[in-house]
Order: C-alpha cells, then structure tokens, then sequence
C-alpha cells in the first residue's frame, strides 16, 4: 500500500502529513509533484494544506488546475481515497471533487487555534476509528474556512449524511452563529462525496498525530484511511 501526499507550490502542509503517514504509520510514502501526470500507484493521496500559490485569486482555484488534479480526479472516480486537509478541502472544492464552496471567515480575521468537532459518521474510510458522536479536538488555521452552499444543497448534504465533521463546543452542543467566528455553514467543518471516498476537513488531523504534540486525535484519521487503503487491496 502506498500513500501519496501531492506538492504544490507555496503549500506548507506537506511534510507534516508525509511524516505521519511514514515516520508514526510506517508507511511507504511518497511526494507527488504538482505538474504529475501520474499517482505512481498510490492508493491513498492527500492533499494537504499551507496557502498553495499564496491565496492568489482564492483560496485553492490556483492549484485546482494543476496538471496532477486530473490523475487525482481520475484517482476519485475509481473509488480512490483521497483527503483534503485544509487549503487541500478548498483544492477539492475549486476542483469540483467536493460540493460548495469555501468563503473568507466571518470574523475577518485569520483564525489559529484548537476547535472541537463532531464526528457524524464513523462508516468511511476515514472516519473508522473514531466514535459516532464522539468530540475531539483539533487545530485550524485559515482565513477563509466557511463553507457555503445554497440552502437547497446543504439540505441534500444533510440529508445524504455527507458532512463528516461538524464544529461544535467542547459540550458537543453547536455555536450559537454569533460565536462561531468562521461562520461555516451548517457548522460544517469537513464533508466527504456521495461514495464516501473523497474528504476534506478544515481541521489540521497531522498536527495532533503523536503523544509528544500533547493531542492524538488527529491519528485516528489517518489510521482509519491506511487500513482501508491496505483493505482494498493496497498490500501492507
């Protein structure tokens, strides 16, 4: 089995998940560049986060038309895992992988700080090693991290189950809107596809992945994505 997290220029994120997935997972990793036109047979890619192409235009429709998005679309469409972490959620988005779209934050500021999600669905690749319902903690760090759909949409979302992560207080209870400072709709902070293969959060999962960061939750969402990967047929 084999993961690869795709480098684009400006990008900050990479290494970060590039070391969980080899140095704490142990597995066999590998970067792909922007201008690929190949996975090299990864059976999970990630997109991850840190400003590609500094912001310019918004947030992700830079990279979006990279060369390698058109191997990760075809990557998704097989039933390939894909995740979008961040800038790479927004990369998702622009590409079309993913429904809606990402807007500035409504507080107008740049917002860097631990948030509390909920896990609402435990049935994806992803989100296998957690609890349904189950709160943990995680880092954002974005200017532009509310997501917006039509309200027509966002019900669809809704009802179809494909918000994955939702912010929420430490309580589980969610924001009153005048104290969520993103501004997310629905209060969705990462939501995944019809089939369930493709994801993208907010939250920063590679920065809470080891016990020496003083917060794990993150791991689990990586752990849950290889061991799917390596179940569908992807080897060790």
């Amino acid at each position: 089995m084999r993961c690869g997290v795709v480098v684009f220029p400006g990008a900050s994120c990479d290494h970060d998940v590039y070391h969980v997935l080899k140095h704490v997972l142990d597995q066999e990793v590998t970067f792909l560049w922007h201008q690929a036109s190949d996975l090299k047979g990864c059976d999970l890619v990630v997109l991850p986060g840190g400003a590609s192409y500094g912001d310019y235009l918004r947030p992700g429709a830079l990279a979006a038309q990279a060369p390698v998005m058109a191997a990760v679309r075809r990557h998704a469409e097989r039933g390939g895992l894909v995740a979008g972490i961040g800038n790479g959620f927004q990369i998702l988005l622009e590409a079309g992988l993913l429904p809606g779209a990402m807007l500035a934050n409504r507080s107008g500021r740049f917002v860097c700080r631990d948030v509390h999600l909920r896990v609402e669905r435990t049935d994806l690749p992803f989100t296998g090693r957690y609890r349904e319902g189950e709160i943990v903690r995680m880092p954002v760090a974005h200017g532009a991290g509310r997501y917006a759909h039509r309200p027509a949409a966002l019900a669809e979302l809704e009802a179809a189950r494909q918000v994955v992560f939702r912010y929420v207080e430490a309580d589980g209870t969610v924001p009153e809107a005048a104290a969520d400072e993103t501004g997310a709709a629905n209060a969705i902070a990462g939501l995944c596809n019809a089939g369930g293969n493709v994801l993208g959060l907010m939250p920063h999962p590679e920065r809470c992945a080891e016990e020496i960061l003083g917060n794990t939750a993150g791991l689990a969402f990586f752990a849950g994505a290889v061991g799917a990967a390596r179940g569908a047929g992807g080897g060790r």
